[in-house]
This record gives structure tokens, C-alpha cells and sequence, in this order.
């Protein structure tokens, strides 16, 4: 045997021992004297798909009176998302739930979205936050952890205990391992930072990269089909999935320079790197969503479309004398809401839903009324006055 090939035969039972050390785990765990639910955090990308995977394929190798435990398959839809990959995680969710009506397993599949009146669009045009930046990322709180994280305390109230299981790996990033520092105790279990009553598991915390697209292209689902669709959907996005989120410790996996599947309408990225790929893929009737997208960023400190005072009434300075605006006019709202009609129309995609449209009215309607008497001045105009 060459060099090259005894070391490949290391690497391959190395991954081999991997793998049946978390498979060890997972049993062992799941067979624990407690009925605590597991929630499983799935993104629909790589790492949660191989949790999702594993999970099912032990819940299928136990027979029926040992299948004691609900497993809970979250996901999140920020109503937002990159359409290509909403709709993976739309369809992979389905397929999860149909295989265990069919194989009588204790699955549970959600899909969480924000509370209509704290979506994007209704932040962005009804009550006129400026596209979210690093200093003013006011997006995934409301759109990616709270919605999460109501599901996972409605669980806690029920069982009194939840394990969460999610699929990080400490080598993802020096980010991502210095976020596993910071829950890791040494044990499998470790409380959650925010959430009460709820215990972080991290099966796959020690596999690399490599090893996760390997295992994913040799095995088929146990819910069916295969993984090609999510190799594709890597593969012509160059990109990586926005993990789920319970913790704002985590918030920054959103928004981060590399190239991750998340928001299309994501402004704290310098650019969409991820639906950039599609596009150039082939997937053109995405094109325009880039450009609009480009277009909120650049108006975003625009003085004309920023009213001086804040929601609250108040005019901001910091104590190193920097003015903070208020929110954006209503005259730039209006033109938001008016491009986004026309970028539907110009994609054929539902972006807004008539609800949110009803509360961007109602929010319209009140701040008209207590402006009865004052119309709000913008940013440049208060400049001018001083």
C-alpha cells in the first residue's frame, strides 16, 4: 500500500470511529430513564440535515415499544428567505413528516415564522426601521429567535425539560468554536445560555467538514430520496446554511461575510454571495431581488429619507456627539411598499402577504394621526434649520 493510501484508510476509519461514537451517543441518550422531548434545530443545510438524519435512522433501528421519546424536527422561515432554499426546507420538512406517519415514529415536524406584526416588511415599512446593519441588527431577534424560541418554552411548560440537539461543529469557524466554548462543561448536556428548562445537545460537535459531505453523498436519507438536492443547492450557491438561532450570543452566524444561505432581503451582508451563485447558476428571475436588495442598502443613510426623531418622539445624540436618525419618512416607505408590488410582479414571486400590507396601513394610520398637528421633518431638514 503507497503512503497516500494507508493515510486516506486512517482518515476513513477515523470517520468510521466518529461516527459510531455519536451513533453510541445518540442511543444512549435517547434511552435515558426520562421522557424529556428532543427539538432538533433544522436549517436545512448540512449540519442539521445530519443530525435530522442520524436521529431518524435510530429512531427506525428500535423497535416500536422503545420509541419512547418525541423527537420535535424546528425549523424557521423568516418569510423571507432565499426562495430556492425555503422551498428545500418547505419540501425536506414534508418528506421527514410522511416517513414517520408511515413508519409510526414519535416525529414531530414545525416550521416557526415570525408574528405577522414583527415581520421584516412590517418593521422596514410600517414602522420605518432602517435596513438592519451590524450596529442595528434588529431582524434576528424577532425573526429567527423568538419564534424558535416560543416553540421550544411551549415545550418546557409541556415536559418540563427539553434536549435541544443541534448541529454545530467546533471546527465550522473560530466563531462557531468559541461559541461551543462557551456552553461546553464537559458533559453531553449543557444548559441552554437564555432558554430555562432547556439542555444543548451537540452530537456531531467534533466532525469536520469533509466528513459531513461524505457521509451525506454515500447514504440515503431514512425519510427517503436523497441529498442531492442540498449537494446542488451548495453547490450552485457556493454558500452555507444560517443556522438556527436561539441565542443572541449565536446571532452573528447572520450576516457574516461568507457566502450563507439566509434572508434574501439581508443587508448586514457587503453582498448576497449566496443568491449572487444561484443567479449566475442560472437562476436569472432571481436577478431582481439582488437589485432591490442592493437599493435598500444604499438608501438606507440617506438624510432625505430619514425622519429626524425616533419613534419615540426623541431626537438621539450619543455622548461623542453623533446624531442618530430616526426611522424612514413616510414618503420612502411608500416607495418601498410601491417597488416591492413591482418586483412581485417582475418574478412572479408572493413576497409580501396581504396581512403584513393590512398592518403596514394600520401602523401608517396611527402615526398619521398623532402627526395631525406636525409634519415630521427629515434629517436634512433639521440640519438646515441649525
Amino acid at each position: 500500500m503507497t503512503l497516500n493510501g494507508a493515510v486516506a484508510t486512517l482518515m476513513e476509519a477515523d470517520s468510521a470511529l466518529a461516527f459510531r461514537t455519536i451513533r453510541a451517543e445518540l442511543l444512549d441518550e435517547y434511552r435515558q430513564d426520562h421522557n424529556y422531548p428532543w427539538i432538533i434545530g433544522y436549517s436545512g443545510g448540512k449540519d442539521s440535515t445530519l443530525v435530522a438524519h442520524l436521529v431518524i435512522e435510530m429512531l427506525m433501528g428500535l423497535p416500536p415499544s422503545e420509541r419512547n421519546r418525541p423527537v420535535h424536527i424546528v425549523a424557521n422561515d423568516t418569510l423571507v428567505e432565499s426562495p430556492l432554499v425555503v422551498q428545500h426546507i418547505i419540501d425536506s420538512v414534508q418528506e421527514i413528516e410522511n416517513a414517520a406517519i408511515a413508519f409510526g415514529l414519535p416525529v414531530l415536524t414545525k416550521i416557526t415564522r415570525p408574528a405577522p406584526d414583527q415581520s421584516f416588511w412590517v418593521n422596514l415599512i410600517g414602522r420605518g426601521y432602517p435596513s438592519p446593519n451590524r450596529s442595528f441588527r434588529w431582524c434576528t431577534d424577532r425573526m429567527k429567535i423568538l419564534p424558535t424560541s416560543r416553540y421550544i418554552k411551549s415545550k418546557v411548560d409541556e415536559a418540563g425539560q427539553v434536549i435541544l440537539l443541534l448541529g454545530v461543529r467546533r471546527s465550522e469557524s473560530a466563531t462557531r468554536a468559541a461559541s461551543v466554548g462557551r456552553y461546553d462543561n464537559g458533559e453531553r448536556l449543557n444548559k441552554h445560555n437564555d432558554l430555562v428548562g432547556c439542555m444543548v445537545f451537540r452530537p456531531i460537535v467534533e466532525l469536520h467538514t469533509d466528513d459531513v459531505w461524505e457521509f451525506l453523498a454515500l447514504h440515503e436519507p431514512p425519510w427517503g430520496g436523497s441529498h442531492l438536492k442540498l449537494i446542488g443547492l451548495y453547490r450552485e450557491a457556493s454558500g452555507g446554511e444560517c443556522p438556527v438561532v436561539t441565542s443572541k450570543e449565536d446571532a452573528p452566524s447572520c450576516g457574516t461575510t461568507s457566502s450563507r444561505f439566509g434572508c434574501w432581503t439581508c443587508t448586514v451582508v457587503e453582498k448576497d454571495r449566496s443568491l449572487e451563485g444561484f443567479v449566475e447558476y442560472g437562476y436569472t428571475e432571481f436577478g431582481p431581488l439582488l437589485d432591490f436588495r442592493d437599493w435598500l442598502v444604499t438608501i438606507r443613510n440617506d438624510p432625505e429619507r430619514r425622519q429626524a426623531r425616533r419613534r419615540d418622539g426623541r431626537i438621539t445624540i450619543t455622548d461623542g456627539g453623533t446624531f442618530i436618525p430616526g426611522p424612514f419618512t413616510f414618503q420612502t416607505r411608500a416607495e418601498i411598499l410601491a417597488k416591492l408590488r413591482t418586483l412581485e410582479e417582475e418574478t412572479g414571486q408572493t413576497l409580501i402577504s396581504e396581512e403584513e400590507i393590512g398592518l403596514i396601513h394600520d401602523i401608517w394610520a396611527a402615526e398619521h394621526a398623532s402627526y395631525a398637528t406636525a409634519r415630521p421633518l427629515s434629517v436634512r431638514e433639521v440640519r438646515k434649520e441649525k
